[in-house]
């Protein structure tokens, strides 16, 4: 799962990041309202734990901004405001948590469990299933007809982008953004390198699904009528 957070106490950021990260959590973090915005916007997230209180553009701005975007990804609010009225702000302008500071690692983990078990989230199911081929997240395998096959941790993250959305269109700046982040300085012709991985794995598996280039747009997963 790949988390974003962001918060203006750099300390605090910093240590919530390393703590997610070793609960195997893949963080990008950002100590501004419109940078994390402009994170946001490359919708390669499952969360995102957001402060009220940033510089340049507040939190509740922050969300509003997301949800007219249609970008639905689950938000737990982090904040010292934490009257019966600024949870009703928060939630009402579109987060699906409050969590008032100061708060233990452990309480926030929890609620970070129990909004991936939510039947609306993107990152509900620990088996994706399209075509006759099944993904499994918490494994990192890819199963099908001839049987199964192990998957590098990138190669896992874009079969799950491909999972989720099946036969719709990704460009490649979503998928760049998705396994690199959104500041990584990486060619593109890696992604290149890992579309052809992942072509490889679902002939392996004798998976009836087709990786189609779209050509100076991104990628499409379909079904291949033969």
């Amino acid at each position: 799962m790949r988390i974003l957070l962001i918060e203006d106490d750099q300390s605090l950021c910093d240590t919530v990041k390393l703590q997610l990260q070793n609960q195997g959590y893949t963080v990008d973090s950002s100590y501004d309202g419109e940078e994390g915005l402009f994170f946001i916007k490359q919708q390669a997230y499952d969360l995102i734990i957001l402060d009220r209180m940033l510089p340049s553009l507040d939190g509740i701005s922050v969300l509003k901004a997301m949800r007219l975007l249609n970008i639905a990804v689950p938000v737990i609010m982090v904040t010292a405001l934490n009257s019966i009225g600024d949870k009703v702000t928060g939630l009402d302008a579109g987060a699906d948590d409050y969590l008032a500071k100061p708060f233990a690692i452990e309480e926030l983990l929890a609620r970070i469990r129990a909004l991936s078990r939510r039947p609306t989230a993107w990152i509900t199911s620990h088996s994706l299933s399209y075509g006759n081929t099944d993904f499994d997240l918490d494994n990192l395998t890819l199963i099908g007809p001839k049987g199964s096959c192990s998957l590098s941790k990138k190669e896992a993250q874009l079969f799950e982008a491909f999972f989720k959305q099946p036969a719709s269109i990704l460009p490649r700046p979503l998928l760049l953004s998705r396994v690199w982040g959104p500041y990584a300085e990486v060619e593109e012709g890696n992604l290149d390198n890992y579309i052809h991985f992942l072509r490889r794995r679902l002939r392996t598996v004798e998976s009836n699904l087709e990786l189609k280039t779209i050509r100076g747009i991104g990628y499409t997963l379909e079904i291949h009528n033969a």
